[in-house]
């Protein structure tokens, strides 16, 4: 593959990353206004009513979202 080919390739894919990671971190910020007890037990009926593979992702951001929460109420 020519070397043109093969960056063209590349800005292709980075950029293709980057989209990624900002959805991703659009999500999470979206994801984190469900704060309060009663907002995270809606969110998982919500869940619930889906595949797995649905919702794999948004179950991702917010195991990781109470991890975060539960190690900073330690340090305090």
């Amino acid at each position: 593959m020519p070397l043109k080919a093969k960056l063209s390739d590349v800005r292709t894919t980075l950029s293709h990353r980057r989209t990624v990671r900002k959805a991703q971190r659009q999500l999470t910020a979206e994801l984190g206004a469900f704060a309060s007890a009663a907002d995270r037990v809606e969110l998982e009926q919500i869940l619930d009513r889906h595949a797995a593979e649905e919702t794999r992702e948004i179950r991702t951001i917010l195991a990781r979202q109470d991890v975060t929460l539960a190690v900073t109420a330690r340090r305090r």
